[in-house]
């Protein structure tokens, strides 16, 4: 089975993020609100089949952790293979497009801030209408799941969520990276697989993934507060997971295998 050489996805990754920053405004914004979409949809989804466990958590959280991890990969392989636009995906992209120079400084930027807006929107339209108005998630199986994942999320200290969401966007850009390694959809679909099946069974932090979490917890009743949320968690998440995605992997590859 062929696959393109760490090189070749680095040039791929880069051209890739290169043509996006190109794409008019309204089809971007579409793009970054089906991203986010993808992103909750896959978030709902570990929701319904791990919340529906509650007998197996407390005999084995771990194999819990996992089916979640399992699951929550389908809203990436979404995002690669349909085509929409992820903040976090972009933090290495961008990096990557700007270091080979096929955008400016500025164009990053500009991706970062409108990918982030616009996947907080279609999050809140997963979030709010097709998980909380539909009664989806009614079930206190998934309410006491939903719950639980959104106060555990918002116990940690400002520098743990920062640490976590290094470790979640390293491997979310990966993902990403061996996705472009394969020249088939089944390969795309499994390069994307395992890192992030890795990131979310370990428990690390996603901004993206958290705007649909929490919000859907506090949608459906939660005590947690808008500003708690954003103070909390957000934040710090969003923050580690620029430096996860645009050093770790973004600058990092840019330099070994791009800058001469």
């Amino acid at each position: 089975m062929s696959y393109y050489s760490p090189a070749e996805i680095a040039d791929i990754f880069g051209c890739a993020s290169a043509q996006k920053a190109k794409t008019p405004f309204l089809k971007f914004i579409l793009l970054a609100i089906m991203g986010g979409i993808f992103i909750a949809l896959g978030g709902l989804l570990t929701v319904v089949v791990a919340g529906g466990m509650p007998t197996t958590s407390t005999e084995n959280i771990g194999l819990v952790k996992f089916v979640a991890g399992a699951l929550f990969p389908v809203g990436l392989i979404m995002v690669c293979i349909a085509g929409a636009d992820l903040f976090t995906s972009d933090c290495a992209g961008m990096t990557l497009s700007t270091m080979q120079k096929k955008t400016p400084f500025s164009s990053l930027i500009k991706v970062w801030i409108l990918a982030y807006i616009f996947n907080f929107i279609g999050t809140q339209f997963v979030s709010y209408f097709l998980a909380h108005k539909t009664g989806v998630i009614a079930s206190e199986y998934f309410t006491n799941y939903l719950n639980a994942l959104a106060y555990g999320k918002l116990k940690y200290d400002w520098g743990t969520v920062f640490l976590k969401g290094i470790g979640a966007n390293m491997l979310v850009c990966i993902g990403t990276w061996m996705g472009y390694a394969a020249k088939d959809i089944i390969g795309k679909a499994i390069g994307i697989w395992v890192p992030v099946m890795i990131f979310v069974t370990i428990g690390y932090e996603h901004s993206i993934a958290n705007m649909f979490f929490i919000p859907t917890a506090i949608y459906n009743g939660a005590s947690i507060g808008w500003m708690q949320f954003i103070g909390q968690n957000l934040i710090p998440a969003t923050i580690g997971n620029i430096v996860g995605g645009a050093l770790f992997v973004g600058m990092i590859y840019g330099y070994i295998y791009q800058k001469k």
